[in-house]
């Protein structure tokens, strides 16, 4: 299990970085220890250039077998959905104990150790949530909260560090 919720800390005065054909902000230093629910891939919609994976990650009892068993969890479109027809516990630890994360690989070794992550495995990672603006003007910002649902309540993460906890960071 994941027992541990995420780490968040505020950034004073962050400094944005261009990446490719787009411009991150940093918005808060992030670490998370977590278990791979679902894990989606992209490569054709508008942001799979600089995120090519999403994890929905969970922790507390949502990182528990014997809790996640019972529940359906799915991705698509750059979603995370779950369904259960009885509540293996609330429905608000569920909602604040697990989340759609955007996956943007600080280098190609991060990269290639990500689209290694299969469901199950438990995961730890370093980082920052970050703003993105494209070149085109789009923007996707992250969530700095665990408290929220629905659209906009993503974490868009540039990750620096990531490893299956054997490989512990």
């Amino acid at each position: 299990m994941a027992k541990e919720p995420p780490i968040q800390t505020v950034i004073d005065n962050p400094t944005s970085f261009e990446f490719g054909k787009h411009k991150i902000t940093p918005l808060a230093k992030f670490h998370i220890r977590a278990k791979v629910l679902s894990r989606e891939d992209y490569s054709f919609d508008k942001e799979s250039d600089v995120s090519p994976v999403d994890l929905a990650l969970g922790w507390g009892r949502m990182s528990d077998e014997a809790v996640i068993e019972k529940i359906e969890i799915s991705q698509s479109g750059r979603w995370y959905r779950w369904h259960t027809k009885t509540l293996p516990i609330p429905k608000r630890e569920i909602e604040t104990h697990s989340a759609n994360m955007h996956m943007i690989p600080a280098d190609d070794l991060v990269e290639s150790d990500i689209k290694q992550t299969r469901k199950g495995d438990i995961i730890e990672l370093e980082g920052y949530l970050v703003e993105v603006i494209s070149d085109d003007g789009r923007r996707w910002k992250s969530s700095l909260t665990r408290e929220d649902t629905g659209a906009h309540a993503c974490e868009v993460i540039w990750v620096e560090q990531f490893a299956v906890a054997t490989d512990s960071l």
